[in-house]
């Protein structure tokens, strides 16, 4: 008998998520001795120096278990943020806490969930391993949300709705009110989870974020991580603010060693490093302007954009100018898997590499 024979008929043909390419990667394979990464939205000036003196001051206790549930990361959110302890969720990345939600709250064969199209790929990848149905809504033409056609596919078996704003890989970002509106149109029992990854980009964030509603939106959940802004990716660590209750549920099934001590500790680290979060965000927000105005006089097609990456169209093959500038050592994002051909996306960095990036990109379009 095959093992195959062992694998659940869904996961036969299942197609993994589709990370960035490495710069070891690409040095190797076009033999460039200086790669630039500008396809994976982290943070461009690397890690904090406090993280970095926590990681250092800390790494002699890797051989103990974390405590369980992230009480002291919980705690020092609950002050950063001004929320209480009892509605946060820390978890291995925020793709944990979108696989515990789905676990916890949809009833395989008998509930669904909904999201947009094009959206981050793991709220269907990780609905189609729990066995719950995922119902598509397609974007409207300039990116903006259809939220009437979204509600129309909801139904008292939707156990939660999707929506990251700003958007992946748009960087749009709905006002505030359009969210509350849909959050108070959704069925009793349907939550309302915006994955705010990037919202601390927003300029200004109490225009599109919904911390702020959150104890007065039963229904809602939000997701952030601290691989953007707070320079983490590496180490794996997210969180969840919800209702206490749904909190209580998810601590309760959650892996108790998910969060490990060293990602706890450059977490507490990371907000404390104000002056490290303040030049992240100037930053971004000055590059992000720089490259858009770049892009607009190469020709470019531009999506205003809230968060720290940029859409473009060029004005040849997305997939021409993708390779060619792989080749000469500019690694950029491509949207074949967002079913976005024609365009491509870029991550906001530091004045140099955004200036290396627009200089071959000029050289692949106007030679």
């Amino acid at each position: 008998m095959s093992t195959a024979n062992s694998i659940r008929p869904e996961i036969q043909d299942f197609s993994p998520y589709t990370p960035g390419l490495s710069i070891e990667e690409i040095k190797q394979k076009f033999s460039l001795e200086r790669v630039v990464k500008l396809a994976s939205n982290e943070n461009p000036l690397g890690v904090s120096p406090l993280v970095r003196q926590a990681l250092e001051l800390h790494a002699s206790g890797v051989f103990r278990y974390p405590r369980s549930g992230s009480p002291d990361l919980r705690q020092a959110l609950s002050e950063h943020l001004e929320v209480p302890e009892g509605c946060i969720v820390a978890g291995n990345g925020s793709d944990e806490i979108i696989d515990l939600l789905i676990r916890v709250c949809a009833r395989p064969g008998k509930d669904n969930i909904v999201i947009f199209e094009p959206s981050f790929s793991m709220y269907r990848l990780l609905a189609r391993l729990c066995g719950i149905e995922t119902r598509k809504v397609r974007l409207d033409e300039d990116f903006h949300f259809p939220w009437f056609r979204m509600l129309h596919e909801v139904d008292e078996k939707t156990a939660m709705v999707f929506v990251t704003t700003p958007d992946n890989p748009t960087g749009y970002a709905p006002p505030v009110r359009e969210l509350e509106s849909v959050a108070a149109r959704l069925p009793e029992k349907t939550l309302l989870v915006v994955d705010e990854a990037y919202m601390d980009f927003a300029v200004p964030q109490q225009d599109y974020s919904l911390l702020s509603r959150l104890a007065d939106l039963p229904n809602l959940v939000i997701l952030r991580t601290f691989s953007k802004l707070f320079g983490l990716a590496g180490l794996r660590l997210g969180y969840g603010l919800m209702p206490e209750w749904l909190a209580d549920a998810l601590i309760r099934v959650k892996p108790p060693f998910s969060v490990n001590i060293l990602a706890e500790v450059a977490g507490m680290a990371a907000l404390q490093d104000r002056p490290y979060l303040e030049a992240t965000l100037e930053c971004v927000v000055k590059g992000r302007e720089l490259l858009s105005k770049e892009l607009h006089r190469l020709g470019c097609q531009v999506c205003p954009s809230q968060a720290n990456f940029l859409l473009f169209r060029p004005p040849l093959s997305a997939e021409l100018v993708f390779q060619t500038l792989l080749e000469s050592g500019v690694i950029i994002r491509p949207l074949k898997s967002y079913g976005l051909d024609e365009y491509l996306r870029v991550s906001i960095s530091t004045t140099e590499e955004n200036m290396l990036f627009i200089r071959e990109l000029e050289a692949v379009l106007h030679g």
